[in-house]
């Protein structure tokens, strides 16, 4: 049976090098459940293990008797740091991204209903209520002061959020686009767009690539793949950073500068000169290119889909796609600066927030990441919640803070999408397969 699933990948993976493969990195499922993707250095070995997991103990999932249906209708257990315990907070239809707004309710987006809930803490668990309904598919939330921005497939608005009621809808950015432009014919593999504020009230928001391989996207307008970057005060969205695959995950950081989480290509062949120079090996292709989490510049440059993240975990470089860009004609990747950290292949980081103090050492200051994992390596990459210590500036290496969710044949009872640090010293995790939001609480 080994076997001839072995052989399946490789007849399929020899298939895909042969058309420069247009799939997406999602596997089929609704347009909530975005996509996943890549991993290493070529040449040597993977530079992709998994993160470190040291001080983790494992716990049984808390669950309130309202809350146990599947897959909370039997124990479930996972790893979190020593004497802090993880709860079933909420239950909801595929539960995205998180902010917290200002008097204290958590806002999550909801893309698969087209609502944005509102879920107010009480002593016997939150008080729910949908704050805005018939979006279409609405994904990122963030907060400046008292405006809340939404981004929803194919624009980002911007309401006032007073006294627990998002009002006075204003579109920030139109025309994004998505499965309805006439264009993309329905074709659109990452609609889901994300949105983040800096210090200076700027606007940027994500617009994913048509799919894998598409490099049309770079010269669309708007132009796909990148991170869009709206004036203070209004005005066009400009490109801000380009070849960004996927950039779902998006963040201001301590210091105000912009980070995300790309979700790299998938298929990719084989670059170092040799026998197998330039097919596409599963051994290969489950372990590159490395997922990105890289900071943000103006004019930064990504590589998609003609240079590829290698080695890592930090700083990685880029080599040449050997199936988009062989001669290095279309971009010069050694030019490129190095990406700052990374994710094993396929990790499929979707959600990504800071935290600045709230939280007990050594999580007080650093990277919170969804990590919702592989659909399509072997064995498949574990989804977990990331923890990414903010270090001089920047990010260090990739921690687990919640794990256990795969089982150690590839089964899973959970795949958070975003986790973001509350009010009340907690941790609070979205989780779109289990329809849950957990709160990750320390000793008290």
């Amino acid at each position: 049976m080994q076997a001839l699933k072995r052989h399946s990948r490789i007849l399929a993976a020899l298939a895909a090098a042969s058309t420069v493969v247009v799939a997406c990195s999602s596997a089929p499922s609704p347009p909530s459940s975005e996509a996943s993707e890549s991993s290493s250095q070529p040449g040597t070995a993977s530079a992709t293990q998994p993160p470190a997991a040291q001080g983790l103990e494992e716990v049984t999932v808390q669950v309130p008797d309202d809350f146990r249906a599947a897959p909370f209708d039997e124990p479930r257990k996972a790893l979190v740091p020593k004497g802090w315990t993880l709860s079933v907070w909420n239950r909801s239809e595929k539960p995205r991204l998180l902010a917290w707004a200002p008097d204290g309710a958590l806002l999550v987006s909801e893309p698969s209903s087209g609502q944005v809930l509102s879920l107010r803490p009480t002593g016997a668990g939150p008080e729910n209520q949908v704050l805005l309904e018939g979006l279409d598919q609405p994904h990122g939330l963030a907060f400046a002061g008292s405006t809340l921005y939404v981004a929803q497939s194919d624009q980002v608005d911007a309401y006032d959020y007073v006294d627990g009621q998002a009002t006075r809808p204003r579109t920030v950015a139109a025309g994004l686009p998505d499965a309805k432009s006439p264009d993309l014919r329905g074709a659109y593999s990452h609609a889901l767009k994300s949105v983040a504020v800096g210090p200076d009230g700027a606007v940027y928001f994500s617009i994913g690539s048509t799919g894998n391989v598409s490099a049309e996207d770079r010269t669309a307008t708007p132009p796909r793949a990148t991170i869009m970057r709206v004036p203070p005060g209004g005005g066009p969205a400009e490109p801000f950073a380009t070849g960004v695959r996927n950039g779902t995950g998006l963040a201001i950081a301590p210091d105000g500068s912009v980070w995300t989480a790309v979700n790299n290509r998938d298929n990719i062949a084989v670059p170092d000169e040799g026998p197998d120079y330039g097919k596409v090996i599963p051994d290969y292709v489950d372990e590159n290119p490395p997922e990105s989490l890289a900071k943000v510049t103006p004019g930064r440059e990504l590589g998609w889909p003609y240079c590829n993240p290698v080695g890592g975990p930090a700083n990685m470089t880029f080599a040449r796609d050997v199936q988009t860009n062989a001669d290095g004609s279309e971009l010069d990747c050694a030019a490129l600066p190095p990406i700052e950290q990374s994710f094993g292949a396929h990790s499929a980081a979707l959600g990504l927030s800071f935290v600045d103090g709230g939280l007990p050492a050594p999580y007080d200051r650093g990277a919170l990441a969804g990590v919702h994992g592989s659909w399509n390596r072997e064995p498949p990459r574990a989804p977990e919640v990331s923890f990414f210590p903010w270090q001089n500036g920047t990010l260090g290496d990739q921690q687990t803070l919640v794990g256990g969710f795969q089982s150690d044949d590839g089964t899973r009872w959970g795949r958070p999408v975003a986790a973001v640090a509350g009010p009340d010293g907690a941790v609070y995790v979205s989780d779109d397969y289990a329809d849950a939001i957990y709160r990750l609480a320390p000793p008290a």
